[in-house]
């Protein structure tokens, strides 16, 4: 391992063909534009995936066994929240060419980790999962003080992890700081990270800058998604975007966040990248999850494991800055 070299580059080198998908749901996929374009600007085939908050069976996108939908920037839908589909229209606008976004229901762990399954074969075969969260709480095992929004997170860590014919599996954060407004603790993802240090599972972090050509595709996308959905503007994108711009502080770049204090800040524009088994691994409540069918089944497992440890949990840390 080199100075000069980003790990997590280094452990897709080999790597031919490449699902990347957005963990947490939403607009998590579009935390993974500058990668989708970094990727395929070194040669790579890559694949794009979401686990979607949009009702994707209320489309006319094609279904791909169970709870698997595949849109394209010519899907039929009245949907008024469908961020996938504009993101196809978007890269079709850009690109000339008819890429499919596919849509994971919003569900339990056995259905998403079966659908993953079904997407891997019906592309032919992967030689690597990178999952993407618009935020940090992708790292938050079940002892913090807060988890955040986990639901969407842990089903899709799963459902990855439970690939065991595919040896690459990588997760990815950006946004340190947005899940503040969800009563993330930070202090308590940098211990997160620390630990994954410790296990050799952290692959580096490096910024977004806003010469580069990955980042001004984000900011594009972000400008699309926002006209097309102006009355549903993602906190996450627009908070990575004002710090990729250099905003800093109480800046507000979409009215969803007026009446908050916000802390936009350079290391917003930070991509953190780890071995996804390692994060599995450390997950406390992870086995538990496993089983469950329904988005109804996977709350009531996590609510029932915040109930066993009720009073174990950590205290928030203030960073001593």
């Amino acid at each position: 391992m080199e100075l000069g070299r980003l790990p997590f580059f280094d452990t897709l080198a080999d790597a031919k063909t490449i699902l990347l998908a957005g963990a947490g749901g939403g607009f998590d996929i579009y935390s993974g534009i500058p990668l989708y374009f970094a990727l395929r600007a070194a040669g790579k085939t890559v694949h794009l995936a979401n686990l979607s908050f949009s009702t994707i069976y209320a489309t006319k996108g094609r279904r791909i066994g169970e709870a698997l939908v595949e849109v394209t920037a010519d899907t039929v839908s009245q949907l008024r929240y469908f961020p996938e589909f504009h993101l196809a229209q978007y890269l079709q606008s850009a690109l000339g060419e008819s890429i499919p976004i596919y849509c994971f229901d919003r569900v339990g762990a056995r259905p998403i980790t079966a659908a993953y399954r079904n997407l891997v074969a019906h592309l032919g075969g992967v030689d690597a999962v990178v999952l993407v969260d618009g935020g940090t709480d992708s790292l938050m095992r079940g002892d913090e003080v807060g988890l955040g929004t986990p639901q969407e997170d842990m089903v899709s860590i799963c459902a990855v992890d439970a690939l065991t014919e595919i040896a690459t599996k990588l997760l990815v954060c950006i946004g340190f700081g947005a899940d503040r407004y969800h009563g993330i603790c930070h202090a308590q993802f940098l211990e997160a990270v620390a630990a994954l240090v410790r296990e050799g599972a952290f692959l580096g972090a490096w910024s977004l800058l806003p010469e580069m050509p990955e980042a001004k595709r984000l900011r594009e996308a972000g400008e699309w998604v926002r006209l097309a959905m102006f009355n549903q503007p993602s906190i996450v994108t627009n908070s990575v975007l004002s710090a990729v711009e250099g905003r800093f502080g109480n800046y507000h770049e979409t009215y969803r966040t007026e009446g908050s204090e916000l802390f936009i800040n350079p290391l917003m524009s930070l991509y953190w990248a780890f071995e996804l088994g390692a994060v599995a691994r450390r997950n406390l409540y992870l086995d538990a999850v496993r089983e469950t069918e329904s988005y109804t089944d996977l709350t009531l497992v996590i609510e029932a494991f915040r109930e066993r440890i009720a009073g174990q949990t950590k205290e928030w840390q203030d960073l001593p800055m």
